[in-house]
């Protein structure tokens, strides 16, 4: 009885029980509900394959996305002072710092790459919402200049994505000093002739918005994007009154005029590379290509396939 208690009986249950399935296999959209697979959604761009809502997505997963072949390497940025007011909330600005680095594996709110994107050289910068909420802090000023000069050097173009919930509290008014700081910088670039292009994502809010998110070239926004520089909740508690809907969304300042261009994520790629070839007066981009004489497959003619021979005139 024993042996059948002990070894038995745990042997047929581990052949029928159900197998344990991890957490992180399926992600949920916001947006429909809809449960989707982790790998699909990630080949997908973190874009809904039912509803097509856009989810937050690393600029690091953005940038293997766009680069050609993802393959990109990253710009330098200067270390700013850490912690230089000694700010403290319900948390320590270093903790908070190191808790955001260990969740998001980023080093700071902002990375800056260079490459090509269909065979295009560019300088790219992203900012990460999970890191903090893409505040702008020092860091990101001294990205963003970083990025200016590394264009200005190169002479390429710049590429901005954008998400921030605004300046970093943590760092006060050394944090809205980026703002001029950031204005100067894409004065660089303008200076030198090099096209800014800017992609708004969700959300773009406060100081980014009233400094380097504005002041691009061109301006693209992922669908319904939220993009302001007070969020609608604050408006309607200062003027007592309801907004429209749809109000500071992307496709809303499309029709006002403040945006050039709503592009799925998908297509983002491909737009970009029509837009700076044509702002750097580059042919169009090369979508495909034959191989040179003599390297493609030989066909070999059978007698079956070969010219008939002319008949002869005898």
């Amino acid at each position: 009885m024993n042996w059948i208690s002990n070894y038995v009986r745990p042997k047929i249950n581990s052949l029928f029980s159900r197998r344990e399935v991890p957490e992180n296999l399926w992600t949920k959209c916001d947006a429909c509900g809809t449960m989707l697979f982790h790998r699909d959604l990630s080949e997908n761009l973190n874009v809904c394959s039912k509803c097509g809502h856009h989810m937050p997505i690393t600029p690091r997963a953005r940038f293997t996305a766009l680069f050609d072949g993802g393959g990109f390497v990253e710009v330098a940025i200067p270390a700013p002072v850490a912690d230089p007011l000694h700010f403290r909330d319900q948390k320590k600005y270093p903790d908070r710092l190191r808790s955001a680095q260990k969740q998001t594996g980023e080093r700071e709110a902002m990375l800056v790459a260079e490459g090509e994107i269909g065979r295009t050289p560019i300088i790219a910068a992203a900012q990460d919402f999970g890191f903090m909420a893409g505040s702008m802090g020092m860091h990101v000023g001294n990205a963003i200049l970083a990025a200016a000069e590394r264009a200005v050097e190169l002479k390429r173009p710049l590429v901005l994505f954008a998400a921030a919930g605004g300046a970093r509290m943590q760092e006060g008014i050394l944090s809205l000093m980026q703002m001029p700081r950031t204005t100067v910088a894409v004065e660089m670039l303008k200076e030198a002739g090099l096209p800014y292009v800017v992609v708004l994502t969700h959300p773009t809010t406060g100081g980014v918005t009233a400094s380097y998110a504005m002041l691009g070239d061109v301006h693209i926004a992922e669908p319904n994007a939220l993009i302001c520089f007070a969020g609608p909740r604050v408006i309607e508690q200062t003027i007592r009154e309801k907004l429209p809907e749809g109000f500071q969304r992307a496709e809303y300042l499309l029709d006002h005029g403040m945006l050039d261009r709503v592009t799925d994520r998908r297509e983002m790629r491909s737009e970009l590379i029509t837009i700076l070839r044509m702002l750097c007066n580059m042919p169009p981009a090369i979508h495909g290509e034959l191989p040179p004489p003599g390297e493609g497959p030989q066909v070999e003619t059978t007698p079956a396939t070969r010219d008939p021979e002319p008949a002869r005139a005898d």
